[in-house]
């Protein structure tokens, strides 16, 4: 691997998102990047900085984050300088939020190598994951697009997946491949097919880039955003004007993730490219997801978040999350999913988790807003 932290790379953190499949505990004041979800300790935004610093250092990471939230970030990340904080006036999807970063950072460090990583995703084997993003940051520099998929252990249905083509000779990414396409979630016979065929890696949306390739792909995309987006970095670093700017231009930004306006192009222009990752990962999208972290993967286990739980179990499975304290029985339960909060109460099932985003819908169209 090469010299730590890699020269002219900065790392970009979009935190943004709700997290609404993991309502109640994820709220609009308190997303799920804030939480520690694994028991270690901390939130899903300071794993996330603890592991990105080792590669480009603490005065390059960069948080993208709404102003609601900026409290909670400076609190979290007591490292983080002002010049590296950017926050949203309200949410408008990746692109905007990387593509702005990308062009504040294209402007004051021309020719800068930037990473895009989640705030709200849980990695193991942090070595192999900066041994991952070292080799995309060579790749990078060749001129590419590039992303780290990560090798699937399961034929899941919940990601999105990549579609792996012929190796790509670049100086130091050894294992860099060409990517043929992106492939949106599949259903289960499908992924099965993916898991089998073994040329298909899960997205992670992380993406590594030189900023100036990146906004020419957001140019060619979408050619009034990245206007949009150039005029937003040419007015950032004066206080002056960036408020009145911001205020300006950002609700006109269209909503469209990254792997939209970005990946797919590249990956049909021959510009994209990705490093197999053989770290552990997950995106925490559902409490079925979070079930599993938080257990041993027995199928009887009952996996229980929360400092001042109180859970009697006989027979039962599945997860409890408590933020109230009170007693919470289960007696012959499997898969549950039971989430007890002050003003708000979640019981389903595994099988059921990803149907938490409706009940969100469901309580903005009758206006109880006060518990979302």
């Amino acid at each position: 691997m090469s010299e730590l932290p890699l020269e002219d790379f900065y790392c970009i953190i979009p935190a943004g998102g709700v997290g609404s499949r993991l309502w109640p505990l994820s709220r609009a004041d308190a997303p799920k990047f804030l939480h520690d979800l694994t028991g270690s300790g901390s939130t899903l935004l300071r794993a996330t900085w603890n592991r990105l610093i080792p590669l480009s250092g603490e005065q390059r990471v960069m948080v993208v984050t709404g102003r609601a939230h900026r409290a909670a970030v400076e609190e979290q990340i007591p490292a983080l300088t002002d010049e590296n904080v950017v926050l949203e006036s309200e949410p408008r999807e990746n692109t905007a939020a990387i593509g702005l970063a990308a062009a504040i950072l294209e402007r004051r460090h021309p020719g800068v190598i930037i990473g895009s990583f989640a705030a709200d995703h849980v990695i193991g084997n942090e070595p192999l994951f900066r041994a991952a993003v070292t080799e995309a940051v060579a790749a990078a520099r060749a001129g590419y697009i590039t992303t780290v998929g990560i090798t699937p252990t399961e034929p899941a249905v919940g990601f999105g997946y990549i579609h792996v083509g012929e190796p790509l000779t670049v100086s130091g990414a050894k294992s860099v491949r060409k990517v043929v396409s992106f492939v949106e979630k599949p259903n289960l016979k499908t992924a099965k097919k993916y898991l089998a065929g073994g040329d298909y890696l899960w997205n992670a949306s992380m993406f590594i880039a030189k900023a100036s390739v990146l906004l020419e792909q957001i140019g060619t995309s979408h050619p009034e955003m990245l206007a949009a987006l150039l005029e937003l970095a040419e007015a950032w670093d004066d206080p002056a004007t960036r408020g009145p700017a911001v205020d300006r231009i950002w609700p006109s930004l269209t909503k469209v993730a990254i792997d939209y306006s970005v990946a797919e192009p590249a990956a049909a222009a021959g510009k994209l490219a990705v490093v197999p990752g053989h770290f552990n990962w997950d995106d925490v999208g559902d409490f079925a997801s979070l079930a599993k972290l938080n257990s041993s993967g027995r199928p009887t286990d009952l996996a229980i978040l929360g400092e001042n739980a109180r859970v009697l179990s006989d027979a039962s499975s599945g997860i409890v999350v408590s933020q109230t304290g009170r007693v919470i029985s289960l007696i012959g339960i499997k898969n549950v999913v039971v989430v007890d909060t002050p003003d708000a109460l979640l019981v389903t099932t595994s099988e059921n988790a990803q149907r938490v985003k409706s009940v969100v819908e469901a309580l903005r169209l009758t206006g109880s807003t006060e518990v979302l």
